[in-house]
């Protein structure tokens, strides 16, 4: 945690102090054309600007001293008043084209805003937000494309008094970020509807949720699919009346199969009751003849799968007991089974395997190394990350970037959420709703579901060697419906999930569907 300690430099006159940030005054006509200083180490400990750095707002505020990431020491903003301040370099004579600004970063929250950001490059600003992390580093980026041989690299506080953040080993080189799959789960949307859901727009007006949340950014759906659930839903012929939807609108479509007639995940794998009695060569046919029938019944209809999860949140295995993680050889003849099907409907579907705990290093390495040494082929890998149950954002970006380089694949949230209220639209108690089960630095609003969006999304952005495919918000439209229950074989059930939706009690898109717009 950083604690810091020292005595405030004399602030700038009042008028500059309150003049906006982004108004800069202009750059030294003897500016560099590679960054200076990016670690902070010229000027030493206490220097109140940098060496080759400039200030504007309340300079006092912005420092260099000891504790850097790699080096001896980092810049920091912090003042024991209310503050704003920007950190800036301008650079001129660079190449036109994609660059992109990369840094170490660490924030105790709680700014009006807090930021990295490439400006008067030619183009629109381009910022990421600090996500929330007191004690550990956490990498970001910025991209932008130069069209004007210049830019200035900027980084910028709108703080209260006594929020802080670090900043550490900045790098701007050629290259291109962004993500590809900017997604959300919509599995619950059609019997939501058919229990008279309603979707509106941030304004009240009706909407076609699908559409809306195409409009709000989103290019990637995902659709559980269920062998022979009790309600009749998230089966078959569900997932190809939504597939139908999705495609109009023109997003990319991943198909999770559970391999059950319910949920599967780390804590249960439960066969299909139509599977129950088979054993394991039994169960490698089901699963090939399953997987092939359901996406190819999707590409015959136009609507081909453009990625496919074998199996839900397998830490364990699936289809268990034959398929547990404790028969290692009969789990791998099962996925390739899954695999293979998917490659006979369609080489160019992308298989993933997913796992829960996508904090945990340990956990991911061991069950990847035993896939790979057990000979289980894979397109991607794709990991569960929810705050308050699967580690810190460090956790997280460690155990991310540690599976794309380890095992060379391209690497992708499959599921994350976050509330936006504590309390529940129904009677049922929700998953999380209590103050103490939230992330720290993220609170239970519109503007902390925002923020931990946009936080996720910067940090698989951030996957070296363009290996962060993207995220999927988990369920954007499970609104609280009588009948839209946890429990397909009970209609009474209820949703304890409503208040991790995208929409909020009163039917409207949230502000967090501005997450979708993430590069």
């Amino acid at each position: 945690m950083f604690h810091p300690r020292r005595t405030l430099r004399a602030l700038l006159p009042a008028l500059v102090a309150g003049l906006a940030l982004t108004a800069l005054p202009a750059p030294a006509a003897t500016a560099a054309s590679t960054l200076t200083n990016g670690g902070f180490e010229d000027g030493g400990s206490g220097a109140a600007t940098p060496n080759g750095w400039s200030e504007y707002g309340d300079a006092g505020a912005s420092f260099s001293e000891a504790g850097g990431r790699g080096g001896g020491h980092r810049l920091s903003h912090w003042s024991s008043s209310a503050y704003r301040v920007e950190t800036y370099q301008y650079l001129s004579g660079l190449a036109n084209g994609n660059h992109r600004l990369t840094a170490w970063v660490r924030s105790g929250g709680g700014q009006n805003a807090a930021h990295l950001a490439l400006k008067n490059c030619g183009g629109a600003e381009q910022r990421t937000d600090l996500p929330v992390s007191a004690s550990d580093w956490i990498r970001i980026v910025v991209p932008v494309r130069v069209t004007n041989n210049q830019c200035t690299v900027s980084i910028t506080s709108d703080a209260n008094a006594g929020n802080w953040l670090n900043v550490d080993d900045l790098t701007l080189t050629p290259g291109t970020s962004g993500l590809a799959v900017k997604g959300a789960d919509i599995s619950s949307l059609p019997k939501s509807e058919a229990r008279g859901g309603v979707y509106r727009t941030a304004s009240g007006a009706a909407v076609d949720p699908v559409a809306h949340l195409r409009s709000a950014g989103m290019n990637y759906a995902r659709l559980k699919v269920w062998v022979n659930p009790a309600d009749g839903y998230n089966d078959k012929a569900r997932v190809l009346a939504m597939a139908k939807r999705i495609k109009a609108q023109g997003m990319k479509l991943l198909v999770d199969f559970h391999y059950s007639d319910s949920w599967a995940d780390p804590g249960k794998q439960t066969k299909p009751a139509a599977w129950a009695g088979h054993g394991y060569a039994q169960l490698k046919k089901d699963v090939y003849d399953h997987t092939h029938d359901v996406l190819g019944a999707l590409k015959a209809q136009g609507t081909t799968a453009d990625m496919v999860q074998v199996g839900n949140e397998i830490n364990g295995g699936m289809l268990w007991s034959e398929g547990s993680t404790d028969h290692w050889t009969q789990l791998a003849g099962l996925l390739n089974s899954g695999y293979d099907a998917v490659k006979a409907v369609s080489p160019s579907t992308v298989a993933a395997l997913h796992l829960a705990e996508g904090g945990d290093l340990a956990g991911t390495r061991w069950w990847f190394d035993n896939a790979v040494s057990h000979g289980v082929r894979f397109d991607a890998i794709g990991l569960s990350y929810y705050g308050y149950w699967h580690g810190t954002l460090h956790d997280f970006q460690t155990t991310l970037d540690d599976a794309a380089a380890r095992y060379g694949k391209p690497v992708f949230v499959a599921e994350t959420a976050y509330p936006f209220r504590l309390d529940g639209e129904d009677a049922h108690e929700n998953i999380i709703d209590t103050a103490e089960e939230l992330v720290p630095g993220y609170p239970a609003s519109t503007t902390g579901q925002t923020r931990w969006m946009n936080d996720v999304a910067s940090i698989v952005e951030a996957v070296p060697n363009g290996r962060g495919l993207g995220v999927f918000y988990w369920e954007a439209t499970w609104t609280a419906r009588t009948g839209n229950g946890w429990d397909p074989a009970d209609p009474s059930s209820g949703n304890g999930w409503e208040n991790q939706a995208l929409f909020g009690y009163d039917d409207r898109a949230l502000p967090a569907t501005a997450w979708f717009r993430h590069r």
